[in-house]
């Protein structure tokens, strides 16, 4: 039995109870049939707390339930010392209202406290991090130590999504110091993992269970703290659907490399860091007329034509490069192409003399 089912059915007696007792006041103001009446309210008070009573019990506290556990433990902190502090400052003024005429002696101090309440939280939410700063400020100018991770960022999350973990390139970007905040994983992230390294298909069981290996090398080699949460959205199924909205929940930004949660995750206004745009951006840069060092490796599609590529994966069309197949030696870039596959070079081989 349910504790939803529970509350329906004293929901449901309750409301009865309060119909009987209603009709028979309005049967006697009515001068009418009192067990009519009664019967009628009764009813109507019994459909009344069977259909509503969850609405005004136990579904806004399983709400309230959900949100404190998607809540990370800083801004729960935040709340409830705002909270604390505010309902400070309404008992603080509530003796002063208190000695007003009526109606205001009455009326102010509830609206007080609710005021002061919500003031207290909203300034310790919004400015927890500025708040936390001046703490640990305060404390290195008494010759105290701040905490390491304090000392060197914000409070800031990057979630990951499944297929950047897969991709493995953001254990080699962990250990750069360029990712500024904690990296976290989702639990359903991780169970998507493990769903794919279970699978019989061959091809899925690699790349989950390379997944599983560079998240373990995350967590041990990252210079960015790593960690796994529990936070989760109940009435969502889709992992890329959760990732969203959890990151609009800690408004925070999610890693990834998949194009369609890319584009989704900025229609909702979500923040997107892109593996593979990232890795384009930070590729070489060469101009024509500039010369470079290269290992011409296979012929070309057009006749005499080599081809080479950089350690990024840059390919360069070398003309009249064919044989020089297997050889290193030095060519001039003649052109730059930006294409939608990505960058291509197109060069000639240096002529000396």
């Amino acid at each position: 039995m349910s504790i939803d089912f529970v509350f329906r059915i004293i929901g449901m007696v309750v409301m009865a109870i309060l119909g009987l007792t209603s009709g028979i006041r309005l049967a006697k103001v009515a001068n009418g049939d009192p067990a009519l009446w009664a019967t009628v309210l009764v009813s109507l008070g019994a459909l009344i707390g069977l259909v509503l009573t969850p609405w005004v019990t136990t579904r806004p506290v399983g709400y309230l339930r959900n949100r404190i556990r998607q809540m990370p433990a800083h801004q729960l902190v935040a709340g409830i010392l705002g909270l604390t502090l505010g309902l400070i400052i309404a008992l603080l003024v509530s003796y002063p209202f208190s000695l007003l005429p009526e109606p205001y002696r009455y009326i102010l101090p509830p609206v007080g406290a609710i005021l002061f309440a919500y003031l207290g939280i909203a300034v310790m939410v919004t400015r927890q991090q500025d708040i936390l700063n001046l703490i640990n400020g305060n404390r290195l100018l008494r010759g105290g130590e701040a905490s390491p991770a304090a000392s060197r960022r914000d409070e800031r999350f990057i979630l990951l999504d499944t297929s950047v973990i897969i991709d493995g390139r953001i254990a080699d970007v962990s250990q750069t110091g360029f990712i500024y905040g904690t990296i976290l994983v989702p639990r359903f992230v991780l169970n998507e993992l493990q769903h794919i390294a279970d699978s019989s298909d061959m091809l899925r069981r690699n790349r989950g269970r390379r997944g599983l290996d560079i998240l373990n090398r995350l967590q041990k080699d990252s210079m960015t703290p790593v960690r796994i949460t529990d936070m989760d959205v109940e009435d969502v199924r889709e992992v890329d659907d959760k990732l969203i909205r959890l990151a609009r929940q800690l408004s925070c930004p999610v890693l990834t490399n998949d194009y369609n949660l890319n584009r989704v995750a900025e229609l909702q206004g979500v923040t997107v860091l892109n593996i593979n745009e990232l890795a384009n951006a930070v590729k070489a840069v060469f101009l024509p007329g500039e010369t470079m060092e290269i290992k011409v490796i296979q012929e070309g599609k057009e006749v005499g034509q080599g081809v080479a590529y950089l350690d990024d994966g840059t390919m360069i069309v070398v003309e009249d490069g064919r044989r020089y197949i297997n050889q290193t030696i030095n060519v001039v870039v003649t052109k730059v192409l930006q294409t939608a596959a990505g960058r291509m070079i197109f060069a000639k081989p240096e002529t000396t003399g």
